[in-house]
């Protein structure tokens, strides 16, 4: 099975080279404290993590993109297209019947002057590879949510809060109902706020955090108590920005309407306008094609504009075949303050193989 793997994520490899896209390769394991710095302790859980005596932590590759982000960053940062494959590595200790080991097909694009160009492109390409299998695409906009929470008549502290969780739904929830005043405050925590010496009797200090660390923490939880509740008009805002779920042209209305009550999404429902054109333009059914604002929250964190997916209806036990999007900020950060456009994304071939594989 392996080998047939292999051979179908070559055959998928050549296609991007036909492109023009340069073949790219990278270790497998990698340094960990640039992926934990990127994406925080969550990842340590998902990722398999070991220790050198020479090179310290080491991860096994959990996916190509930070390594060809790496690569065109430290190079002369001229336009340019990446393909590649190989084995990446996830626990799946929610999903223990998934695999934990697969490869993958990666398509990468940097330096794209037109960006919704560039997204249609890259969509594109890969509608184009998995049309054979009549897949069901997905399609969402991380950027939207960004300016939505940029946006917010709120203090810059709940803000910043908000976007750390954006990637993590269940999370953003709790906090908004936190900020909103729809949920009660927990009793170790009032108790603990409303303590004049919270760490007089607390004992040995344990875990990584200091305890200036934990003081500043608590007052900055006091601090927030203090604040006014967020309107009950900002949390339906946001409620109506995640919950729009319809067709391209049907959602970028939707939001439209929504905008008119929060003039900070324009901006970036002016890209995802640009981009429906560029992807008619490109010969996607844009009509008809899915798109839903909360779609990709639970994807990589680097992901900061269009996000998309392609799934089975006929295996809905699998997870999605392909998977991309817009990480423009991953470069800066990754380039020390340069940016350059970048999308791209992944395909599965040990899941296309499972829908009888490509022609």
């Amino acid at each position: 099975m392996k080998s047939r793997v292999r051979i179908e994520a070559e055959s998928i490899c050549d296609g991007f080279v036909a492109e023009g896209a340069a073949r790219f390769e990278t270790d497998i394991l990698l340094q960990a404290e640039v992926l934990l710095d990127l994406y925080g302790e969550d990842i340590r859980a998902r990722a398999y993590v070991t220790t050198d005596p020479e090179r310290g932590e080491m991860m096994l590759r959990p996916d190509f993109t930070v390594p060809v982000v790496q690569y065109h960053m430290a190079g002369d940062g001229l336009p340019a297209s990446y393909t590649y494959f190989g084995e990446v590595f996830r626990k799946q200790e929610d999903h223990p019947d998934r695999r934990s080991e697969y490869m993958q097909v990666g398509y990468e694009e940097f330096g794209g002057a037109n960006a919704a160009a560039a997204d249609a492109d890259v969509f594109g390409q890969f509608s184009d590879v998995l049309a054979p299998l009549g897949l069901r695409a997905a399609t969402g906009d991380i950027g939207i949510l960004i300016a939505m929470v940029r946006g917010l008549a709120t203090t810059e502290d709940r803000r910043a809060a908000l976007m750390r969780h954006i990637w993590r739904p269940a999370r953003f929830t709790a906090l908004v109902k936190r900020f909103a005043g729809l949920a009660p405050v927990p009793p170790s925590r009032a108790a603990l706020l409303a303590s004049e010496a919270p760490l007089q009797d607390a004992g040995v200090m344990i875990g990584l955090r200091s305890e200036r660390e934990i003081e500043t923490r608590i007052d900055a939880l006091r601090a927030d108590g203090a604040e006014p509740a967020m309107s009950a008009e900002m949390v339906d805002l946001i409620t109506a920005v995640l919950s729009v779920s319809e067709t391209c042209p049907n959602a970028l209305e939707h939001l439209r309407d929504i905008a008119v009550d929060m003039p900070g999404l324009l901006p970036a429902l002016d890209r995802f306008e640009a981009r429906c054109e560029a992807m008619a333009r490109r010969g996607v059914d844009v009509e008809n094609l899915p798109f839903e604002a909360s779609y990709g929250r639970t994807s990589m964190e680097y992901y900061d504009g269009f996000v998309f997916g392609f799934y089975s209806e006929a295996r809905p036990d699998l997870p999605p075949v392909a998977t991309g999007g817009r990480y423009d900020a991953l470069t800066r950060r990754l380039g020390q303050g340069r940016e350059i456009p970048a999308v791209g994304g992944v395909i599965r071939p040990d899941l296309v193989l499972d829908l009888g594989g490509l022609p």
